[in-house]
């Protein structure tokens, strides 16, 4: 009779799950083909997802067709019995799951390992006791015969186990007998099979374990009441056990797994503890877990700003190098993105490899409120503009680095110190994206016009912001949106993030079945190009990337959206308008913030601009009008487009960029000296700042 129940159970369970499995794929199957019918409708989907690879530019409408289960006019269900009844006199069945993973393909609708375990095992039990319906019907017919003989039986079994167990001969234990020794097959699988999970693959999941606890219930349950005498030996063999010493507990105390590494001498398996430290099956990587993966040394600075934020400089270190590069980041991005790419397109990597100490600069603003006072409130924490980036940060960053090189070099190199005489012993180059670029030539100029070193010998901006007035419908209605409600929504709203860490793994684990399922990520790619004015970046990959993950990401300042509306609304690249003559007058010494445009003749550097044709976020023509206002003012300065979006330049690959980045990169020798007297050049600027600012006051 327990035969025949725990047959019925694992028959209906088994049934349960591939009915709820199909179940929830023909609901994602519904949602995908709805999305793939809507993205047929949207208008400009072709410009956006070109280039991005896994979505279905034409989805077309199928006819009707089988489940997945029921391919080839068989059920997966009853083909895994055929299977099981085919191997069952094998000792492979552990292995089959590997056979079936190492082709590399993974199915649309992924069933974990423990699911096909927990199958094999529920069928082991009974796959020697198949002998046909005969045997089966005549035991229930039996059954009471059998139970009231049983009684005797089972008496007689406990003295006997019980007589065996005082004489030290008892068998070892269950979790002992079953255990597998992973073969470097299961080795290499483990570590090239990516584990993320999305949202569907967690439900999945969550319904294998939720229905694994209920039948595990009824199975206990029908257990108890079909073998009573079963259940009373459990707590007598625990009793046994504790009287008997700890032989077999030391044994069992900690859950391991035999294994054995591919490549080592000794193939003997060793004992490794499980452990679960993947945040949830999410991609939680930092970028120093991408560098030193990659094989590359990595160093983390702690710096700490005038006003008290702390801030990570991360580095890739060649200390005697006299070649240093500074990356900074644009928008809700972090130094991820200048080693996304791995090592082939990184402009971190290649230009270490070029022989640059490279250094990774990271704004404030994470969701981790990183400050000195550890209990500032969200409200103070949060109110800083592109003023603070570029007057702030990037000083801060710029001057540790100085710190650090002119220590090293000096210790490394003793002659270096008479050799130089004042100059410094390095040349620092910098690469800035987006908003970067725009903190990058605030950074420049302030600390020319107040006469203090800024320590750069080259500027590469990547599609830098600054104008913004010719741009797309939706971000003139958003410039609209700030400037009215800047007064109402800056104290309540002082930051846009996600708050909580929940909410940061759903965003994650979306992204990646956005990735799964073409259509949806498809869709979702094109509405969120609408947003942004129609850039084909891929917004959609980006956010699967580690920067953003539950643990801690990138945020926005509201009063940085606000300076960016408000350059927007003046068409100049000005510094914040704190809304009142007297505090700008207090700020700046001027009613009216300055227009950083009519300082670029201060710039003492060559720089390079490159601006994207298909971005439509920092259109081309605004990079262009940088490049006259420079060219007007006498600066080294110079111009490149590429057909790229606004994310291309950070998060694509494309050989041709970084071949050019790195060549602007080469043109700087670390032993040349400036081109221009230093003397000559200071009184030149200062006599350019007493003329601009005679001239803003008379205006």
């Amino acid at each position: 009779m327990q035969r025949f129940v725990d047959t019925v159970l694992a028959v209906t369970k088994e049934s349960v799950k591939t009915f709820t499995y199909e179940s929830l794929h023909n609901i994602v199957r519904l949602i995908n083909g709805v999305s793939a019918l809507l993205l047929t409708l949207l208008p400009g989907k072709a410009n956006i997802l070109e280039g991005l690879h896994g979505w279905e530019l034409r989805p077309t409408v199928r006819g009707p067709r089988f489940p997945r289960w029921m391919e080839n006019g068989v059920s997966s269900f009853n083909k895994f019995i055929h299977d099981l009844s085919m191997d069952s006199d094998t000792s492979s069945e552990d292995y089959s799951s590997a056979e079936e993973d190492s082709d590399g393909i993974c199915p649309a609708s992924p069933l974990s390992q423990s699911s096909r375990v927990s199958r094999t095992n529920s069928f082991r039990k009974n796959s020697g006791y198949r002998k046909g319906w005969t045997m089966l019907l005549l035991s229930w017919i039996l059954f009471p015969v059998r139970f009231l003989l049983g009684i005797p039986l089972c008496l007689c079994r406990l003295f006997y186990i019980r007589t065996s167990f005082m004489r030290g001969s008892h068998r070892p234990s269950r979790l002992h007998s079953i255990r597998r020794v992973n073969t470097p097959k299961d080795h290499v699988i483990h570590h090239t099979t990516d584990r993320r999970r999305g949202v569907i693959e967690d439900l999945h999941l969550a319904i294998e374990i939720f229905i694994e606890a209920i039948f595990d219930f009824f199975h206990k349950a029908a257990h108890f009441l079909l073998s009573p005498s079963e259940v009373l030996r459990i707590p007598y063999r625990w009793f046994s056990y504790q009287r008997s010493g700890h032989e077999d507990t030391n044994g069992m105390s900690d859950t391991s797994v035999p294994t054995a590494t591919l490549g080592e001498s000794d193939p003997t398996p060793t004992e490794r503890k499980t452990t679960f430290h993947q945040s949830l099956n999410t991609d939680a990587r930092t970028c120093q877990d991408v560098i030193t993966e990659l094989g590359y040394p990595y160093e983390a600075i702690r710096v700490i700003t005038a006003d008290g934020y702390v801030l990570l400089l991360e580095r890739i270190p060649r200390r005697d190098s006299r070649k240093a590069l500074y990356l900074q980041h644009g928008l809700l991005d972090s130094s991820m993105g200048w080693v996304s790419k791995g090592i082939v397109g990184s402009p971190a990597f290649a230009a270490y490899d070029q022989g640059f100490d490279v250094f990774l600069g990271n704004f404030r603003g994470l969701v981790s409120r990183e400050h000195v006072d550890k209990n500032i409130s969200s409200r103070k924490y949060w109110r800083y503009s592109i003023n603070e980036h570029g007057m702030e940060d990037i000083p801060a960053m710029i001057e540790k680095i100085h710190q650090v090189k002119t220590a090293e070099l000096t210790i490394s190199q003793p002659d270096l110190e008479e050799e130089m005489n004042d100059d410094q012993p390095y040349k620092l180059c910098a690469i800035s994206h987006s908003l970067g670029g725009a903190a990058m030539l605030m950074y420049v100029i302030t600390r020319c016009i107040e006469e203090k070193p800024h320590r750069l010998s080259r500027l590469i901006l990547l599609s830098p912001a600054g104008f913004h007035h010719d741009s797309t419908l939706a971000f003139t209605a958003m410039e609209y949106l700030l400037l009215l409600l800047a007064p109402i929504l800056g104290p309540i709203i002082p930051g846009l993030y996600i708050p909580t860490r929940f909410f940061r793994m759903l965003l994650n684990k979306l992204a990646r079945d956005f990735h799964n399922y073409p259509a949806v990520g498809g869709l979702v790619q094109t509405l969120m190009s609408y947003v942004v004015g129609g850039d084909s970046s891929n917004w959609v990959g980006v956010l699967g990337l580690p920067h953003y993950n539950m643990n801690d990401m990138p945020g926005l300042s509201f009063y940085v959206a606000h300076h960016l509306a408000q350059m927007k609304h003046a068409k100049k690249f000005i510094m914040y308008d704190y809304g009142s003559a007297s505090a700008n007058m207090k700020a700046y010494g001027s009613p009216e913030p300055l227009d950083l445009g009519e300082y670029y003749g201060l710039t003492d550097i060559p720089v390079d601009l490159v601006a994207g044709r298909k971005d439509n976020v920092i259109r081309n023509s605004m990079v262009k009008v940088h490049y006259r206002l420079m060219k007007d003012a006498g600066v080294d300065v110079s111009y490149k487009e590429f057909e790229y979006a606004h994310l291309d330049f950070t998060f694509s690959h494309h050989e041709e960029l970084l071949a050019y980045v790195m060549s602007r990169l080469l043109l700087v020798k670390p032993t040349e000296k400036q081109p221009f007297n230093q003397e000559a050049s200071r009184s030149k600027r200062k006599g350019q700042v007493n003329h601009l600012i005679r001239r803003t006051v008379l205006e």
